[in-house]
């Protein structure tokens, strides 16, 4: 993906509040050989370009001044209750360098499985994205993990997952293979004609 973005020359909460006041949002790239740069970018065109996924999870081309740029989003801060952009973050990356950046995973197939289509399960992803670290032509935009093969038996955990050539997976904790998703069978309800529960006895009253 390919955005805008031009020099600025102020900073400070002042000249920060008079650029979004003008339809405009800050932002720094930081990063590799170079000093960290002051940018600013059109909001609507940022606004916009957040709500895709692959802006948060691909390395994108970046023009300043004519020049592009290779970077990963890093860190965007939103007002509490306006939809505002207060604050954007890009780090640059080059082609001989791995980047580690969170990847959406994508589940599909669950539909087809035996444990939706016969044993009527419920199943729930657990983990919704990925930490990965990879060079950056292999980053993928997400990772597709296919559920046709579920069973109410299945245990479908990190390790399972076929990663594509070049990436790997970060894994934090002692959990080294966690559960992607939640097998849920569905309840039994009671067969008819069985008999009801016997009502408690009630308390009985204390001496007075």
């Amino acid at each position: 993906m390919q955005f805008v973005a031009f020099e600025r020359a102020k900073q400070g909460t002042g000249a920060s509040r008079r650029l979004r006041n003008s339809g405009k949002a800050p932002g720094i790239v930081y990063g590799g050989a170079a000093e960290p740069q002051l940018i600013e970018i059109d909001h609507n065109a940022l606004w916009h370009a957040l709500k895709k996924e692959a802006f948060h999870s691909s390395v994108l081309d970046m023009e300043v001044n004519g020049q592009t740029s290779k970077v990963v989003l890093r860190d965007v801060q939103f007002h509490p209750y306006k939809q505002l952009v207060l604050h954007v973050d890009f780090q640059r990356v080059d082609d001989n360098t791995k980047v580690h950046l969170k990847v959406p995973l994508h589940f599909v197939g669950a539909e087809q499985s035996q444990a939706v289509k016969v044993e009527n399960c419920t199943v729930t992803p657990l983990i919704h994205e990925l930490d990965v670290i990879c060079m950056p032509a292999q980053l993928p935009e997400f990772i597709s993990v296919d559920l046709s093969g579920l069973t109410s038996k299945s245990a479908l955990g990190l390790q399972a997952l076929k990663l594509p050539n070049g990436v790997k997976a970060v894994v934090r904790g002692s959990n080294k293979n966690p559960a992607l998703v939640s097998i849920k069978l569905p309840e039994v309800a009671p067969a008819e004609g069985a008999a009801p529960a016997a009502p408690a006895a009630p308390a009985k009253k204390g001496k007075k």
